[in-house]
């Protein structure tokens, strides 16, 4: 049987939501053909071998049954390919990646470049850009000590205080907009503002968590996601929509409002949803992507398609849109798991 090495946990501020994920994952996988060992990363970076069978994880929930692991990089050459359940900084941006490169060790999912360039969310903007794939308006900012620097489109520089750059933006972009820091996922550290005031006050927040904000022009739209899996010959979802309880789907409306859910085959135009699956295969492979991702779009009233972000490792709990799209075209939880590591080895 081939060794797995399952890794959640980590250090970003999707810790809770990976380690869900993980077992969650691991509980899918495939007894009879793999043997699966859990490893868990906690916030301090330490590393562990998760040693129980309780999978039913709450989110936020502390582990117990942990063993420290010792010698690091030769345990986890006794793996044959290792599963990064990983979301966001340090699991998600190519950082982990290039360790498993480094130690010539298969995994499951994207490469380096792959991982780092969509989980920047103002790079991966720029291959969408050359890519042809219709983007909302948006702008780049930088901060920098106690001001912020104006990126243009040809990467020209301007620096400003934080109200000078926000009647910039202003000028810009049309109210509501989204304030996101660059590198983040599950949608934290993002929020919708209407106003100047609330405009600065979010790219405060935004900072918290990164030196680079993405702002965008916010729009009247419907939020869909579809699901793509494989190396070269890519398999495609049907397309999921996102009904959110709240003003958008943040991290609170993922994943703790009950009143949010998803429908796992949206109500679409199949001529509407085909052109979103050659999208979401298209924006994949332009960003050199491997295994799986997750791609989100807008569509407004005229039926316009606009590409928002793409996720690597993205959500794979039990109520999370990957797994159960991919389960809506007819590929569970073991089948999938099994492919993903396949092309693993493949890769």
């Amino acid at each position: 049987m081939k060794k797995i090495a399952m890794i959640f946990g980590g250090q970003s501020t999707e810790h809770d939501v990976s380690v869900v994920s993980g077992l969650y994952i691991s509980k899918c996988i495939d007894k009879q053909k793999y043997d699966v060992t859990n490893i868990y990363i906690d916030q301090k970076g330490i590393w562990y071998i998760y040693d129980s069978s309780n999978y039913n994880i709450e989110l936020g929930e502390q582990l117990d049954s942990l063993k420290p692991i010792t010698c690091l990089t030769d345990y986890l050459k006794t793996f044959d390919c290792i599963f990064p359940a990983l979301h966001g900084l340090y699991g998600e941006d190519g950082t982990i990646q290039g360790l498993f490169e480094l130690l010539k060790i298969p995994y499951v999912g994207c490469k380096v470049l792959g991982s780092s360039l969509a989980m920047d969310k103002v790079y991966a903007k720029i291959i969408f850009n050359q890519a042809g794939l219709k983007q909302v308006n948006y702008e780049y900012i930088r901060k920098h000590n106690d001001k912020y620097i104006y990126i243009d489109k040809n990467f020209n520089e301007a620096e400003y205080s934080l109200t000078e750059i926000s009647k910039l933006i202003e000028k810009k972009i049309k109210f509501p907009m989204f304030v996101k820091p660059s590198n983040s996922g599950s949608s934290i550290g993002i929020t919708k503002v209407s106003n100047i005031k609330e405009l600065q006050a979010s790219i405060e927040e935004a900072a918290k968590y990164d030196k680079k904000i993405l702002i965008e022009e916010g729009i009247e739209m419907r939020e869909l996601e579809c699901a793509v899996l494989g190396n070269e010959d890519i398999i495609v979802s049907c397309v999921g929509e996102i009904m959110s309880a709240d003003d958008f789907y943040d991290y609170d409306s993922k994943y703790k409002n009950a009143s949010s859910y998803t429908v796992n085959h949206a109500d679409l135009d199949p001529k509407i949803e085909d052109k979103i699956k050659k999208q979401a295969i298209k924006a994949f492979k332009s960003v050199d992507g491997k295994g799986l991702s997750r791609v989100d779009f807008f569509l407004d009233k005229e039926n316009n398609i606009y590409i928002n972000e793409i996720n690597t490792m993205p959500g794979f709990t039990g109520i999370s849109m990957y797994p159960k799209l991919m389960e809506e075209s007819g590929i569970d939880g073991k089948s999938l798991t099994t492919k993903l590591i396949e092309l693993a080895f493949e890769e």
